[in-house]
């Protein structure tokens, strides 16, 4: 007979997270998802609009050949990439809503504005801001946030 697993542990494996509004979810080695209940606005370092949707994956990795959406690159990636995380710069986002932008800089990181619930895939972690910089080269040391290490790694996308 084949193993089966219960529907408990398929619930515990399967059940994450959800937040109203705009949403980053930081996936464990992965990407980070974008969701947002209206429309997320995709920028690119000349402020042109790439994409406007409600539902995308940005690489965090930085091997994407498709940056700056995450092409499943990460899954080559021999050392782990956490989704753990503490923010020291929370902001109380409760009575604010609206249209989150997120900026693609050029070599760099992602910057985003907009009140925004960034958390990690099992939910251990979560933060709320209107405005921060993520990581795209996958070199921070405080993922999912930008510490600038692209200028030290010498990233290119």
């Amino acid at each position: 007979m084949g193993s089966k697993k219960s529907s408990d542990e398929n619930e515990v494996k399967t059940k994450k997270p959800v937040y109203p509004g705009n949403s980053i979810m930081v996936r464990p080695n992965g990407p980070l998802i974008c969701k947002g209940d209206t429309e997320i606005t995709l920028l690119n370092a000349a402020g042109e609009v790439v994409l406007k949707d409600k539902e995308f994956a940005l690489c965090r990795c930085g091997m994407s050949k498709s940056k700056p959406f995450c092409d499943g690159s990460h899954k080559n990636r021999e050392e782990d990439i956490a989704q753990a995380f503490i923010d020291e710069r929370e902001e109380d986002i409760h009575s604010l809503d609206g249209e989150l932008t997120i900026m693609v800089k050029e070599n760099a990181m992602y910057s985003f504005k907009g009140p925004v619930t960034i958390f990690s895939r099992d939910g251990l972690s979560k933060t709320t801001r209107t405005k921060g910089a993520l990581c795209r080269c996958g070199h921070s040391d405080k993922k999912p946030f930008c510490d600038v290490q692209h200028k030290k790694c010498g990233f290119i996308g």
